[in-house]
């Protein structure tokens, strides 16, 4: 794992499920990974695996049903699962950028992409109005996140409770016996609740009063500043101002009074810049950013719509929106599967070019490995709520240990190899009744009766590479990975030699 000085997000034993009308769904099953500054860690793997609920998770999107049973996630010191809504404005967005999968769908079809990408710059536009946030900042943050922990532990052990009673209630064929133990153990679970509640409340409150009291006398020192700073820059505007009109006054040629009057504009615009982000500064930025990101005629395209653009383009605008705010970590949620290969490689490498121009961290995921290879540097395979396999990007595609990771790297069509592509059989499991043992067991050719009792696990192959798998066990039998797997490292590997040689 990352050392603490490198590493800029940490999740840790996460662990995430959804109440459903059949069930508990239990979609992210205790994953932990760090993300270090400046590198891209990919999260592959199947549809349903959990990537994208762990990527929702970290920019605190999940769905209302959603229950964070345990883990959580460490952004510069504080529990991204615990921070209160007016911080976590401060950090999505703003710290954390995301790009989603479709980008039609990221955009307001009936709104200019100029209007979409100023957007977050002229909401942000009031410069006094940052200045007092900043102010305040720490002290609101506290006393906010104090009473979010509070709401957030009781919200938790509420869903937790009634998580317990729609499983003692849906159990079927019960003896009256049953249904009145049942009854009894749901009656005391919620006398527990309200008991912890109460705790709960008594204990936070006392903490929230006194933070209150500080923040109170933080807003008016902070208040007495702003109106300090605007009186300051308005009066040394004023007192340039008058000095430009008496130089206006005295100016004898049509070409001096124009330069004056030029500087006196200049002035007035001076001042408005240090007051507030104007229009004008916000497309300036826009049509900066638009070309970073490779979007001709920015100029003449800041007024087109959505549907004006390419599949490519609008992905682009999706990119620029996510950049206008310079966010320390991106997050790329398959962003190139509803483009074609050529795109695809064109917006691949917009990316990994923006990433290091701006020395940003990045979470990429997907389900192509083919992806992983051109942009990764530690990868981690999903599988079924849980990171089975965890390595560097070389480890992962020239060292592969997990029967899963096998068969994703045995479904990539490849041109130099001649072994026929193997399909990974069956389907994932259903995670309301998550499989006993390994998930994989069942659509392993590989699995042993151990697979099928126990849930093997993390053995290390380096100080770098993990994998969940019991054909590392030191009583298992040895097993070699697929011929098609390592017929392709051996390409790859000659394919290297051969580039080296020229």
């Amino acid at each position: 794992m990352a050392s603490e000085r490198d590493t800029v997000l940490s999740v840790n034993n996460l662990v995430i499920n959804f109440k459903t009308d059949n069930g508990i769904l239990k979609a992210v099953r205790d994953v932990s990974f760090d993300l270090k500054q400046g590198e891209t860690l990919c999260i592959v793997g199947e549809s349903g695996s959990g990537k994208s609920v762990t990527s929702k998770a970290i920019m605190g999107i999940l769905a209302n049903n959603a229950i964070i049973a345990g883990g959580n996630i460490m952004y510069r010191g504080e529990n991204l699962l615990e921070v209160s809504e007016e911080e976590f404005y401060k950090i999505r967005g703003h710290k954390i950028g995301m790009i989603f999968q479709d980008p039609l769908s990221s955009l307001n079809p009936i709104v200019k992409i100029g209007k979409q990408i100023t957007e977050a710059t002229l909401i942000n536009s009031d410069k006094l109005k940052l200045m007092y946030n900043d102010l305040i900042s720490d002290d609101l943050i506290r006393y906010k996140n104090t009473l979010a922990k509070m709401n957030i532990a009781i919200d938790n052990e509420k869903k937790k409770l009634d998580a317990q009673i729609t499983e003692l209630k849906s159990r079927e064929n019960q003896t009256p016996q049953e249904k009145a133990a049942a009854k009894a153990h749901i009656k005391e679970k919620t006398a527990a609740f309200k008991e912890f509640e109460k705790k709960t409340r008594a204990e936070y409150m006392d903490k929230a009063k006194q933070l209150k009291a500080v923040l109170e006398n933080t807003e008016k020192e902070a208040k007495q500043k702003v109106k300090e700073y605007k009186e300051k820059v308005t009066a040394q505007h004023k007192e340039r101002e008058a000095e430009l009109k008496q130089k206006l006054a005295r100016a004898s040629t049509k070409e001096e009074k124009e330069k004056v009057k030029k500087e006196i504009e200049e002035e007035k615009l001076d001042l408005m810049n240090k007051l507030s982000i104007t229009k004008a500064e916000a497309k300036r930025r826009a049509l900066e950013i638009m070309r970073e990101v490779g979007i001709p005629e920015p100029e003449k395209r800041f007024n087109q719509y959505p549907f004006e653009f390419s599949g490519g383009m609008r992905q682009r605008i999706v990119i620029a929106i996510a950049l206008t705010v310079s966010p320390e970590i991106l997050i790329c949620d398959e962003p190139t599967t509803a483009l074609d290969v050529t795109i695809q490689a064109q917006i691949l490498e917009l990316i990994n070019r923006i990433k290091k121009e701006r020395n940003l961290s990045c979470i990429f995921i997907t389900h192509d490995l083919g992806v992983v290879a051109n942009m990764a540097d530690r990868v981690a395979v999903m599988y079924a709520g849980k990171i089975v396999e965890y390595g560097t990007v070389d480890e992962i595609f020239f060292e592969p240990k997990h029967p899963y990771t096998w068969a994703l790297l045995s479904s990539i069509p490849d041109v130099d190899s001649k072994e026929k592509l193997e399909a990974i059989p069956g389907t994932p499991p259903n995670m309301i009744y998550p499989p006993k043992g390994d998930a994989f067991a069942i659509r392993s050719k590989y699995a042993m009766n151990i697979d099928f009792r126990e849930e093997p696990p993390y053995y290390k192959i380096s100080d770098t590479h993990y994998a969940a798998t019991w054909l590392l066990d030191p009583n298992a039998p040895k097993v070699e990975m697929p011929k098609i797997v390592s017929e392709r490292i051996r390409n790859s590997l000659e394919g290297d030699a051969n580039e080296q040689t020229e």
